[in-house]
């Protein structure tokens, strides 16, 4: 018994390790660092979606590429929870080719949550190296929280 609780203990060791090396280099999460501004075009509307227009409410940031599987593995969870009307959620694609590609990434999943869509300039600006990659955001637009990788439906609540 003492073995297997050290092997899960070296295992959650390891798994924080790999977390914390993942966001390094993302915006910090200490609730003091407004994150960066933002104005794009949603894959279905015409209008545009900005930072100024979350204020007011929680809001998850998640970040994905059409090409990536975690992504799509993850997705469905954070939908679920927009439709439960939990949190609320704006899901911006980088690094696509096509306005296609990522419709038809959207279509494939089912999803709901506005999608927006993003550019090189604004992966610099929230320091993208990875996906999925999102950032929790308080009332007054602050990062509160931020992750990398998959994440599961009781991990994103827990994060709001």
């Amino acid at each position: 018994m003492a073995k297997l609780l050290m092997q899960l203990i070296i295992m959650i060791c390891v798994f924080l390790l790999i977390t914390a090396y993942q966001e390094k280099d993302m915006l910090s999460d200490a609730g003091i660092q407004q994150a960066p501004y933002f104005s794009l075009p949603a894959l279905e509307h015409t209008q545009r979606v900005s930072l100024d227009s979350l204020q007011g409410q929680k809001t998850i940031i998640y970040f994905f590429a059409p090409w990536c599987h975690v992504c799509k593995l993850s997705m469905p969870n954070l939908n679920k929870l927009y439709l439960e009307r939990q949190i609320n959620v704006v899901a911006i694609a980088l690094d696509f080719q096509t306005t296609n590609q990522v419709r038809h990434f959207v279509d494939d999943l089912s999803l709901s949550m506005p999608i927006l869509l993003g550019d090189n300039n604004l992966k610099a600006n929230y320091r993208i190296s990875a996906y999925p990659s999102y950032y929790v955001l308080d009332e007054k637009s602050n990062i509160v929280e931020r992750s990398v990788g998959y994440s599961s439906e009781l991990g994103l609540r827990l994060r709001m």
